[in-house]
């Protein structure tokens, strides 16, 4: 399938020569608009592959909507910009830009700018995956030795106040948590808060 394309750009001449180089080199434009505000829109309701954005539009700059997409992650994002507006590359590139066209640029420099954005949003989603992965298992792996330490602290009191074995305390809490049909963590943590003994239990 061709890789869909949402143009935005305020100059009427420039919009169409863009649009008119896309599907001579096989992409398909699904809307090309004027304004900033309305591109946002557009890119989230058609959900493009890619997104080539002017940095100065009417309703809304195109950092400022590269920014929203990125944050969703909805596509690549290319941003036109003259040689004068070089000093916004670096706000560009905060937003989430993968590439960049500059004006005025040829139909040899929309093919590489395309790919090379598509394959930065590539590696920036499959990168963002993996970092969610690695932090979902450094958060689970947390609360696990969070879990222990007030395990070990609750078992150290029942064998301390109650002079209960080691494996009697933790069944204890099992038993408990089974009862009440909540966490060994939460018992444990009623059992260091003074909320429940093995006293209390048996009465």
């Amino acid at each position: 399938m061709a890789v869909r394309v949402v143009i935005a750009e305020d100059e009427a001449i420039i919009r169409r020569d863009l649009r008119e180089m896309l599907e001579q080199e096989g992409y398909e434009v699904v809307a090309d608009l004027g304004r900033g505000d309305e591109a946002l829109q557009a890119i989230k309701t058609l959900r493009p592959e890619v997104a080539i954005l002017d940095v100065k539009m009417p309703g809304m700059d195109g950092i400022a909507v590269a920014d929203e997409v990125g944050k969703s992650q909805i596509c690549a994002v290319i941003v036109l910009t003259a040689f004068s507006q070089r000093a916004l590359v670096d706000q560009a590139r905060d937003a989430g830009v993968m590439a960049y066209l500059i004006k005025p640029f040829h139909a040899a420099d929309l093919v590489p700018a395309i790919e090379l954005a598509l394959a930065r949003y590539d590696e920036r989603v499959v990168v963002e995956a993996e970092l969610s992965r690695v932090q979902d298992e450094a958060k689970r792996l947390e609360e696990r030795l969070a879990t222990r330490v007030l395990l070990d602290r609750a078992k150290t009191r029942l064998i301390e106040e109650y002079h209960m074995s080691e494996p009697n305390a933790f069944r204890f809490l099992q038993k408990s948590a089974m009862d009440s049909r909540s966490r060994v963590r939460d018992i444990a943590e009623r059992v260091l808060n003074g909320e429940i003994a093995p006293a209390k239990a048996e009465s």
